[in-house]
């Protein structure tokens, strides 16, 4: 399904973080900043991709225009696109399928496209997002003061997705101070042509949206323009003559000022925030930038000061400062203050019960959203009422917290509120709800809301209605296991990403000959120069389902390595390996790639395989041993030991699980079982390999038996070499 995003695609609700607004407000600060200081318009342009490319991860700014004669675009600035890129974008003609630039341009809106591959606006330019892998685009027009539609400014993903509310804001901003930058680039391109400069420059001050300061030597203001008077309320005639400290609010203290004139006198320049006060005594805060003006002799004339008001952008920090922190249907404060609140103030014990309410979901299906949103209003202040000695928290759609500064009998809380939702229905127009909640708690100083979030997930494990009081001594083992294949499943991506997932040979000795006749193929990790084992990793191979990944790169690699050698060897193949069905056409391939003849391959499968006889598996592994592949079982005597299942595949080797193997010499069990299956093998034609032969004892028990092979630490260590 082909997925087309326009601006109204995009989830515009979700408030953007505190710490994103202070991104973007640090973007147009630097960015403010080079206007200040004359920066080259088009090193300026190129700063502002390289910023919003750090925003996005895997991305590439880049601004285009639209030439004023032909109307087609071109590259203005993209810092990481190559060469090729810029000449393949070069005189792109706006329109409906055009890309998402040529389409924002031609309808003078935003557009937000997730798979640049399938989508009918990228009809034009396909071939541009294939040849650069450019699989998301986002782009955002840039308009003149006439709201006229003069060029974009994009962000290409190299992954699909579309923009977070962050990323539409991020867009928005950088459009804008490209806008600021191409007129501030035009105007100095027409002052510069003018014949009357001092005229046009003039009135290029009056008329800027920033204020502007000029004092004389002695740090007394000579001329402002407009807009200082605008944002201080202040008229030149007021101020003339006087030190610009009368603005000061007294929220920087002196050593602020020291390190300012410092600076400005060393440097020529200063740039920094300050909040003076405006005539009618409210704060303005301000980002500015000071100049010193020398003669020609080297001597100060004058200081010139220029700002922008940040008050408005301060005003809406603190908005989504409130929005972050309070839950807008309820009125209750969020997880976000709660995770604060317990970060802060949690120094002694304390408690905090987590409720959901059971089956919310089927009254949102019944009743619709806005009938379940007042439901959960009522629900709000019964709980409240209730709950009364915690402060409540909403921390998603119908699961709340309930925080106490102090240790608390939990177990209490929830009879409580159990026995009232038990007793009272709530009733909401003309209909009758019972509620029940599903509970988990937590007492303690530390780590509060992951321990409580454990809780509950143990709880609904448990049943609907259930209470769980986390606790250290049971809960942190599943914690620990998870974490435990978090960190796994985090190395196995990485070395998958950086080839570290090597082969490693261990070789099988011919107990007739004595010396080394095959080898087993092991996958081993290396990566920072630490090799680690497959009991290590396969586990959260298996659950990440990578296992047939490693399979096809055991596979791979082998066979190039053994192309240059002319010994057989073994491969361990799994069930999600037959499940996906694609060994019979991969081996076939890589046989075919390397020149291996498939008969010195040995496709070593565990013993539970062959035993559960699926239908789908059984067939693969007649299919494989039709065409020449040996087959083994590895492992055996672990499981199900199906001797039909064995004979029925045509089965070519058997390999004695090591548990028999190790004691083989000191544990008569161990004898009489492994006896028993060489007896059978020997019978059926089976050739027999011995696992784990670790010393002289266990393999003069292996020779013995009659046992044709033995593998083991005794002959030889799995080495990237062979021995």
């Amino acid at each position: 399904m082909t997925d087309l995003a326009t601006s109204a695609d995009v989830d515009d609700t979700v408030a953007i973080s505190l710490i994103q607004q202070e991104q973007i407000f640090a973007l147009q600060q630097k960015i403010l900043t080079s206007v200040a200081r004359n920066a080259p318009y088009l090193e300026v342009v190129n700063e502002l991709c390289r910023l919003a490319e750090q925003l996005l991860p895997n991305a590439v700014a880049s601004v285009m225009l639209v030439d004023a004669s032909d109307k087609t675009m071109s590259v203005l600035a993209a810092p990481s696109v190559p060469p090729e890129g810029h000449q393949a974008l070069n005189g792109l003609h706006p329109g409906p399928e055009a890309g998402s630039c040529g389409t924002a341009v031609f309808t003078n809106q935003p557009v937000f496209v997730r798979d640049t591959f399938s989508d009918p606006r990228w009809r034009d330019m396909q071939d541009i997002a294939y040849n650069f892998n450019l699989c998301a685009c986002w782009s955002m027009p840039i308009r003149n003061n006439n709201g006229e539609s003069i060029g974009s400014f994009a962000l290409s993903s190299f992954e699909h997705r579309l923009p977070s509310a962050f990323h539409k804001r991020l867009l928005e901003a950088c459009s804008q101070i490209v806008n600021v930058v191409l007129e501030r680039h035009e105007l100095e391109q027409e002052v510069e042509k003018s014949q009357h400069r001092l005229q046009l420059l003039g009135l290029a001050i009056e008329s800027s949206s920033e204020g502007i300061v000029i004092t004389d030597a002695d740090n007394k203001i000579i001329e402002v323009n407009g807009y200082f008077e605008q944002a201080t309320g202040y008229s030149i005639d007021e101020v003339r003559g006087k030190n610009p400290s009368f603005l000061s609010s007294g929220q920087q203290d002196k050593a602020f000022y020291q390190t300012l004139w410092q600076t400005l006198l060393a440097s020529g320049s200063w740039s920094g925030k300050i909040v003076n006060r405006r005539k009618d005594g409210s704060y303005l805060s301000q980002w500015s930038t000071i100049n010193l003006i020398k003669d020609a002799g080297g001597q100060i004339k004058n200081y010139v000061a220029v700002f922008a008001d940040l008050t408005e952008l301060q005003k809406e920090k603190d908005r989504y400062i409130h929005a972050l922190e309070i839950d807008q249907l309820t009125g209750l404060p969020n997880k976000s203050r709660l995770q604060t609140s317990l970060n802060n103030g949690c120094c002694h014990h304390c408690s905090l019960l987590v409720l959901n309410v059971n089956n919310f979901s089927l009254i949102n299906s019944a009743y619709g959203l806005d009938f379940a949103d007042r439901l959960l209003i009522e629900i709000t202040k019964q709980l409240k009422s209730l709950l009364s000695q915690a402060q409540l928290y909403r921390l998603n759609a119908d699961e709340f917290a309930a925080h106490y500064t102090s240790e608390m009998d939990l177990e209490d809380c929830v009879k409580r509120v159990r026995q009232h939702f038990f007793i009272n229905q709530i009733e909401l127009d003309g209909l009758s709800f019972h509620i029940s909640f599903t509970y988990g708690g937590a007492v303690g100083c530390k780590d509060l809301m992951r321990q409580s979030l454990l809780a509950i997930k143990k709880a609904k494990q448990e049943g609907k209605g259930r209470f769980h009081l986390y606790s250290t001594e049971h809960d942190e083992i599943e914690q620990s296991q998870r974490l435990d294949y978090i960190q796994w499943n985090t190395l196995l991506h990485r070395a998958l990403n950086e080839d570290g997932l090597v082969p490693y040979f261990q070789g099988i000795r011919d107990n007739e000959t004595g010396k080394i006749s095959h080898y087993e193929t092991l996958i081993r990790m290396s990566l920072d120069g630490t090799v680690y084992g497959p009991y290590q990793f396969l586990n959260a191979a298996k659950l990440s389902g990578l296992l047939p990944t490693i399979t096809r790169l055991v596979i791979d690699r082998s066979f190039a390595f053994m192309a240059q050698h002319q010994c057989d060897f073994a491969i361990n193949i799994t069930e999600d390996d037959l499940s996906q069905h694609f060994l019979i056409e991969y081996l076939d391939r890589k046989s075919e790639q390397y020149g291996i003849t498939p008969s010195r391959v040995i496709l070593e499968i565990l013993e539970g395989i062959s035993a559960s006889g699926k239908k789908n598996h059984i067939h693969q592994l007649s299919e494989l041993k039709a065409r020449g592949y040996r087959l083994a079982i590895d492992d055996f005597g672990t499981e199900y030991s199906n001797f039909e299942r064995i004979l029925e595949l045509d089965v070519d080797c058997i390999k004695i699980d090591a548990k028999y193997i190790k004691n083989i010499d000191t544990d008569k069990t161990s004898y009489e079982i492994t006896r028993a299956i060489v007896f059978f093998a020997q019978n059926a034609g089976i050739t027999v390999v011995a696992e784990f032969v670790h010393s002289e004892s266990v393999q003069a028990v292996i020779e013995s038996l009659g046992i044709q092979y033995s593998q083991g630490y005794l002959f030889s260590e799995p080495k990237p070499y062979l021995c």
